[in-house]
């Protein structure tokens, strides 16, 4: 709960016009209680970036060499899609972290995420190898797919200006996400896995 407040109002002021009134407000504790929890605004953006990375880079466990690469990829996918659907305002605050150079995430950025990035790199190599896919790269693979399907989130405006509404619905992230889907296993050589 006070996470999600935290996302909202974050991904609204930015880290400096965010207050810990207004986010205590919107999760609807007394500010005291938020203080117990997070001493100050800073633990707390922290936190929330923690959250944010961790939801992330837990969907791509899913990614391992006994799978064949178009199941495990779009259920990659697939999860930072539906990610990009149910926490768009994590992905704005992430975004604009990264957009100001990651002052707070950066460590953990070329650490835990490049180690992550690695693992799941070399699985691609396997699969390109094995003559399983297309030859990519395998580390701009994971940046394209993060691309493509944070894009919904951190630019929703401007994928709603460009579409005439004024909000992505859920049967537009349906539509999206088939689209995605679709155009980067097409790019990696690979076909979707019809449904069942």
């Amino acid at each position: 709960m006070i996470l999600r407040a935290a996302e909202h109002v974050f991904a609204r002021a930015g880290f400096a016009g965010a207050t810990m009134a207004e986010i205590a407000m919107r999760a609807g504790v007394p500010k005291s209680n938020l203080h117990y929890y997070f001493r100050t605004k800073q633990a707390l953006y922290r936190a929330v970036l923690a959250h944010t990375l961790q939801l992330w880079l837990s969907e791509a466990d899913v990614i391992r060499a006994e799978l064949p690469p178009q199941v495990a990829l779009e259920q990659y996918i697939r999860a930072k899609m539906r990610l990009s659907a149910s926490h768009p305002d994590a992905s704005r605050v992430f975004a604009n972290e990264l957009l100001h150079g990651a002052p707070e995430i950066g460590e953990v950025l070329r650490h835990a995420l490049r180690e992550l990035v690695s693992r799941k790199a070399a699985v691609v190599q396997q699969w390109i190898d094995r003559g399983q896919m297309a030859p990519v790269d395998p580390q701009h693979l994971f940046f394209t797919i993060w691309a493509a399907t944070q894009t919904y989130a951190d630019f929703e405006s401007q994928v709603c200006a460009v579409l005439g509404i004024s909000r992505l619905q859920p049967q537009d992230y349906a539509h999206a996400t088939e689209h995605v889907v679709l155009m980067l296993l097409r790019g990696c050589g690979l076909a979707p896995v019809p449904l069942a």
